[in-house]
């Protein structure tokens, strides 16, 4: 009877300790959470900084059409996303630019971009399914951003300014443009910039 008893006690404090070391990983969760930057896209060196305007261009698209390339679109954004036939990631990212392209449709236009042989990207278009986005070919756009690496994307605001920018291999890379137009930074670099100074005032 009491060797009984002795291991209830014993389960109920082993009980006790569990919950305890529970609690204590569930605050240390909580401070990494707030202490690391989210996975946003990563924006490389350009000539155009957040909040400037962009380059008002009016492009022939593959399909003939004329593309309108920022200034006021009547209160629509515009998301140029920077590809190639010859990049892999670009390829393993395009289903989620169409997720996005039905997600957003409500204040989003999305822009295909890319320099080389036209007709090589006509092909590209056919072969992934690619007609419903307009698609420019023009090495002057790419320039003008400071476009270097693929897939890179640029989210001009209804405004026609930079809202954000950055290269962007995943979804979550994706989606972060769209969450850094909302809060107004414009890249990870910029809200690491900013965590850097609170951390230091703090004393962490």
């Amino acid at each position: 009877m009491s060797f009984l008893i002795a291991s209830q006690i014993a389960l109920w404090v082993g009980l006790l300790v569990l919950g305890v070391i529970c609690i204590a990983l569930a605050r240390q969760i909580g401070v990494l959470h707030q202490r690391i930057a989210p996975a946003g896209a990563l924006s490389l060196r350009q000539p155009l900084k957040l909040g400037d305007l962009t380059p008002q261009m009016v492009l022939p698209g593959l399909d003939g059409s004329s593309v309108q390339i920022g200034g006021l679109r009547g209160g629509r954004s515009q998301l140029l996303l920077f590809i190639s036939p010859d990049c892999t990631v670009c390829d393993a990212l395009l289903p989620a630019v169409r997720s996005a392209q039905g997600a957003e449709r409500g204040w989003l236009d999305i822009i295909l971009a890319s320099d080389g042989e036209f007709d090589k990207h006509a092909e590209f278009v056919k072969q992934k399914n690619l007609g419903k986005f307009p698609y420019v070919v023009s090495e002057q756009l790419g320039r003008s951003y400071g476009v270097a690496k693929l897939p890179y994307a640029v989210l001009i605001d209804e405004a026609g300014k930079l809202a954000s920018t950055g290269l962007v291999n995943t979804r979550e890379h994706l989606e972060s443009l769209f969450v850094a137009k909302e809060t107004g930074v414009s890249s990870i670099q910029q809200f690491l910039g900013q965590v850097g100074p609170r951390r230091a005032s703090s004393g962490e």
